[in-house]
């Protein structure tokens, strides 16, 4: 398994299930991208933008409609 920085902020266990659920698929794709391909900028990239995607849907799954009290 890769030693990459970035995959510490896939990790999920400290998630309720609800949102680990969510991240776990993520981070299983980051391990892969981490472990396969070669290190290099474009890497790296996909890595930070996937974990750009992986906040996104974690926050999609806390999403509140607009007319809820904040």
């Amino acid at each position: 398994m890769s030693d990459d920085p970035l995959l510490q902020f896939f990790s999920y266990g400290h998630l309720p299930p609800d949102l680990a659920e969510v991240s776990e698929r993520f981070a299983e794709l980051a391990v892969w991208l981490a472990d396969e391909l070669p290190v290099n900028a474009e890497r790296e990239m996909a890595l930070r933008k996937l974990l750009e995607a992986k906040d996104c849907a974690v926050r999609a799954r806390l999403y509140r409609a607009a007319s809820r009290a904040y």
